[in-house]
């Protein structure tokens, strides 16, 4: 493993880590299901292109239902390493609707994973577009001698750089954990299963946080 890639996962491990203590002193908790099936198209050897899509479906008093489709293109550094942009539409129900543009670094070692995206996010009537820093660390383990199914838990920290007015709330605006198992059907398709607590962090009010089952599936051509 090179140095620059150990550093890059401290790096991650030690943002995250950073946000783990945070927790709500008041919040409202609330039920969700968040559904995200995608698609994987080989370019070559080290290009992929991949289509990303998400359902969210949340309780009325806890925000809008959300719906999203994102394109990636991802190109692989190495065995440990990727770089990938991608944009996103995003349209919630009730509320207003965004552009997303993102920009991420994917490094993994034997059972650790981390990434860490930049986005950029262009809010229909917002005063101006929105920063936002997102590292992640994790887990990815085998479970069977194959490595077909793999259990996985990850933490992620929101830190608004730039929120969508002037004298907006910035730093760490929210917290995501998730664990749960993975599985290769085949070749070709992939399918998931995860608990996720998701975690608004917002000034002068209570927390939102949100728990879900998020089931995934994933077509690889």
């Amino acid at each position: 493993m090179s140095q620059f890639c150990r550093k890059t996962m401290a790096a991650f491990a030690l943002a995250v880590a950073a946000s783990l203590p945070v927790a709500a002193q008041a919040s409202e908790e609330g039920a969700e299901l968040w559904l995200n099936p995608g698609f994987a198209f080989g370019l070559d050897d080290n290009t992929t292109l991949e289509i990303e899509t998400a359902q969210r479906f949340r309780a009325a008093s806890k925000g809008p239902d959300t719906y999203f489709a994102r394109a990636w293109l991802v190109q692989d550094l190495s065995d440990q390493l990727s770089i990938s942009g991608a944009v996103e539409r995003r349209v919630n129900d009730g509320a207003a609707n965004e552009t997303r543009l993102l920009q991420q670094l994917n490094a993994k070692s034997g059972l650790l994973r981390g990434r860490l995206r930049l986005e950029q996010r262009f809010v229909d009537g917002a005063a101006q577009t929105a920063w936002r820093l997102r590292p992640r660390a994790g887990v990815n383990v085998p479970l069977n001698a194959d490595k077909t199914w793999r259990a996985i838990a990850d933490a992620e920290g929101f830190f608004t750089l730039r929120a969508t007015r002037a004298g907006g709330q910035t730093g760490l605006t929210g917290l995501r954990t998730q664990l749960g198992v993975t599985h290769d059907v085949n070749d070709r398709i992939g399918l998931s299963l995860v608990y996720l607590r998701n975690q608004d962090i917002i000034d002068g009010r209570p927390d939102r946080i949100g728990h879900a089952p998020l089931f995934g599936i994933e077509f690889s051509f």
